[in-house]
């Protein structure tokens, strides 16, 4: 199974259409299969006296509000249309969470065939409505969300007409950073396990190991927030990778998916040619005369594994010598 990893560029373009491409060129280069922005108007998306979140206090402007923070980030509809050509030129995949109706309504007509519900809206009735109308494929982020609020948006969409093989759930911890004690990565396989979905991890931990052992428990879309550089002005750089360790990251998520292999325990051909020379084989301990009994005496287990297996070893000690054998040598029955 191949993992669908979103390099997730978000507000790192810092409101220029420039910035922007740059990020699309850095997602292409490490690997990922879609890089996502985000599609929103402030005025719809928050009041005028709305709070920052704290670490949005520590990285932007104290004294601006959400509300201005977020008009800086917005982009046009021409941004909007000159970011899918460029995504087209690069050969990836464009896509962008749309944070209400009209928002998703402007993707709908630029030709977005799956939408992503971030985990602020996961309790909003109306657009999860609107989203579960179009039948599309949806990719839920369950961040700050309860199991019953999880069922509840998934009961909402498939009643608006999404199936529910429709649906990735994304287990996710909606703090940048987020600490490693609050991940609860399990939480994922209890997702998967009360729902029945499709599972990911929308990751928003320091470095790139949670997102690869998400992989390793079975996560089939990854999410990771990235940027040109840490140090750039904006609420979300800080906690978001660098190129080098989204190339990276992608690297090591394509390597776990060939380790996942199908489950089967079998022999491997390169431990085929490995088998004879680990193995051990029964060899004589001592010189052992023709006709002499076979014992615990004067028999053994040595590599390599090209004669009889040890694990014929109470076959082997109630026979006799067919011939001479040397200390050393391959018994032989």
């Amino acid at each position: 199974m191949r993992t669908l990893i979103i390099a997730e560029a978000g507000v790192n373009h810092n409101g220029d259409l420039g910035l922007a491409k740059q990020l699309i060129d850095a997602a292409v280069e490490a690997g990922a299969d879609l890089v996502k922005f985000q599609t929103f108007s402030a005025n719809r998306q928050v009041t005028r006296t709305a709070q920052k979140a704290d670490y949005q206090i520590q990285t932007t402007d104290s004294n601006e509000s959400q509300h201005e923070m977020l008009r800086r980030l917005e982009l046009s509809t021409e941004m909007h249309n000159e970011l899918i050509v460029h995504c087209a030129a690069r050969n990836i995949g464009f896509f962008s969470t749309g944070f209400d109706i009209e928002s998703v309504d402007l993707l709908v007509s630029l030709g977005q065939d799956r939408f992503k519900i971030p985990s602020g809206e996961i309790t909003n009735l109306p657009y999860l409505r609107h989203i579960g109308r179009l039948g599309k494929a949806v990719i839920l982020s369950t961040g700050m969300a309860t199991l019953g609020e999880i069922e509840a948006a998934i009961d909402v969409l498939e009643q608006a007409g999404t199936p529910r093989a429709n649906i990735t759930v994304l287990h996710c911890t909606t703090e940048y950073p987020t600490p490693m004690a609050e991940v609860n990565l399990r939480a994922m396989q209890s997702i998967h396990a009360a729902f029945g979905v499709a599972v990911g991890y929308s990751d928003h931990t320091p470095g790139i190991e949670v997102a690869i052992a998400a992989v390793a428990l079975g996560a089939s879309v990854i999410e990771k927030h990235f940027t040109l550089d840490r140090n750039l002005p904006g609420p979300d750089h800080k906690a978001s990778l660098e190129p080098e360790d989204l190339k990276a990251m992608v690297a090591a998520i394509r390597n776990i998916e060939i380790a996942l292999g199908d489950g089967i325990k079998r022999l491997t051909p390169s431990e085929a040619r490995n088998k004879p020379v680990v193995r051990k084989s029964l060899v004589a301990s001592q010189t052992i005369k023709a006709g002499e009994v076979f014992s615990a005496q004067n028999i053994t287990a040595k590599r390599p594994g090209t004669g009889i297996s040890p694990m014929r070893w109470d076959e082997v000690i109630v026979r006799t010598a067919p011939r001479d054998f040397a200390a050393d040598e391959l018994v032989e029955l």
